[in-house]
């Protein structure tokens, strides 16, 4: 098996885990190399500084149970990641992209969330098959729950998976990546809670046949 290198592109920390923690848990099991690269965080002037470090600790130990290799953080105040030009927030992507030259990129899905619609643009931006881009074979959307299902519907777009990764060997490990986010998830029935988290990949992997998985929507992709 040829390994893959994948990039795992989390407007916060968490969205990650939330999106497609079972994903990258299987692909690191199966050897392959993946990257986290998370855009944003709770920093000034909105938060305290003390607080992006919580997140920051957390992010660290739920990336080590998921198995991912390496990871980079920008660290952009979250919210306010449009007050950067849009010029530089591509370059910062693309650099990443340059260097690490993913076949597989994940990203997130545009929706309630003003960050997601601004990382998903510029990571549609630096995947373009130009240059390095022609490496790209798959570059999927992940939905996050409290955020993806909040878009109105037939007003905007609303997310509609076709992959499903099969992730029943890997749910054990997402939602013990998940609960490092203290910070962050909340009490059922919240929508970041870890039941509301399992009951989605049950969902989700029954839709396709297997016990849980996590939906994806394939932007592009070449064989």
């Amino acid at each position: 098996m040829t390994k893959k290198r994948v990039l795992v592109v989390s407007p916060h920390p968490d969205d990650e885990t939330l999106g497609v923690g079972g994903t990258i848990e299987k692909y690191s099991r199966e050897g392959h190399v993946v990257h986290v690269l998370t855009i944003s965080g709770h920093l000034p002037p909105l938060y305290k500084r003390q607080d992006y470090e919580i997140t920051l600790k957390e992010a660290k130990h739920a990336f080590k149970i998921l198995g991912v290799t390496k990871s980079e953080f920008l660290e952009l105040p979250a919210t306010m990641i449009s007050d950067v030009p849009i010029h530089k927030l591509n370059s910062k992507i693309m650099r990443i992209l340059d260097d690490f030259n993913p076949q597989i990129v994940f990203c997130p899905y545009p929706d309630r969330h003003i960050d997601h619609r601004l990382v998903f643009d510029s990571v549609m931006v630096a995947t373009r098959p130009v240059g390095i881009g022609r490496n790209i074979e798959i570059v999927a959307a992940y939905e996050t729950l409290s955020e993806t299902h909040w878009n109105a519907p037939h007003i905007e777009t609303n997310f509609t998976p076709n992959w499903v990764v099969d992730i029943t060997n890997s749910i054990d490990k997402k939602l013990e990546a998940l609960r490092c986010y203290k910070s962050q998830i909340s009490d059922f029935p919240g929508p970041r809670s870890v039941e509301a988290v399992e009951a989605l990949a049950k969902f989700r992997g029954t839709q396709a046949g297997f016990s849980y998985g996590e939906g994806m929507h394939i932007i592009r992709m070449v064989s």
